[in-house]
């Protein structure tokens, strides 16, 4: 992997609201200043979901390094790049906490299997140790992204943010928002394999669709009475999972469909399900 940008949509509403969902890939180290933009809807691939070995044959085959070795300075932003043998002392630190973080968590692993009587600790805890070596997939919705832009395309910002952002800005810079008219819906994932769905399976299949990058399938086989299924589990578990809803959107009206949420225009089918606890109606169908 590397960091990486792309529209899957974009979706510009009749009073000229633009929203647009994008997948992105960047370092897991930087997660959290990405999270801080709270106009963005955005569901992320999950330590919590992913089976230890796949996310240790991520780690070793192929680390997230650092894209800029700095050296150290007052303040937030690191200084000049190390070179020479201080650069070599550096990046071999990381080596060997990498090398040594996948050695023990194999040694850990080869024991518990010895015996099936021993359990093993749960993934989404070993999983979380090799997270500083990990990319990370993040589908993000916004009709906001200015203030993103200004703060992580900075040279102020973290050298790895910074590069994502730089990417998406081009992304967004790039892509031409396609009209959408009142009753219509922004539905990322869905394309010209999801004909024959009817409009509000289309909605259903999406959101999930959405909720999947914590399993990273997207890329897999397409099955619809899947994705209806991982619908019906979002909504009618308790407390719901609400967020992957958030990107399936359709324009404010002012009548039934009000703006709310995080979206400046747009309804979220998140608001359709969450107030009331709503049953899915015909899913199966």
């Amino acid at each position: 992997m590397s960091t990486s940008a792309k529209i899957i949509l974009d979706s510009l509403s009749p009073s000229g609201d633009r929203l647009t969902t994008m997948e992105v890939t960047f370092h897991r180290f930087v997660l959290a200043e990405f999270n801080t933009h709270r106009v963005f809807s955005r569901n992320s691939a999950s330590s919590r979901a992913i089976p230890v070995y796949r996310m240790m044959e991520r780690a070793d085959e192929d680390p997230a390094w650092p894209l800029v070795w700095a050296a150290e300075q007052k303040g937030m932003q690191g200084g000049e790049e190390l070179t020479g043998d201080d650069l070599a002392l550096a990046q071999d630190l990381f080596t060997r906490i990498h090398d040594n973080t996948l050695l023990l968590i194999r040694q850990y692993l080869a024991w518990v299997h010895q015996d099936s009587d021993n359990p093993q600790l749960h993934k989404s805890l070993i999983n979380r140790l090799l997270e500083p070596f990990l990319w990370h997939t993040v589908i993000v919705s916004s009709t906001e992204w200015d203030n993103f832009f200004q703060q992580r395309c900075s040279p102020l910002a973290q050298p790895e943010i910074k590069a994502a952002a730089e990417l998406m800005r081009a992304a967004y810079e790039a892509s031409v928002p396609h009209q959408m008219n009142h009753g219509e819906w922004h539905t990322p994932y869905i394309d010209d394999q999801d004909s024959g769905l009817r409009d509000q399976q289309r909605q259903f299949v999406s959101a999930a669709r959405c909720a999947r990058v914590s399993y990273l399938t997207h890329d897999g086989v397409r099955d619809h009475a899947q994705d209806l299924e991982l619908f019906h589990r979002l909504v009618s578990a308790r407390p719901g999972h609400w967020s992957p809803l958030e990107h399936v959107a359709t324009p404010a009206d002012g009548g039934r469909w009000k703006a709310k949420g995080n979206f400046k225009g747009w309804a979220q089918l998140r608001h359709e399900f969450e107030p009331q606890g709503r049953q899915i109606e015909e899913v199966d169908e």
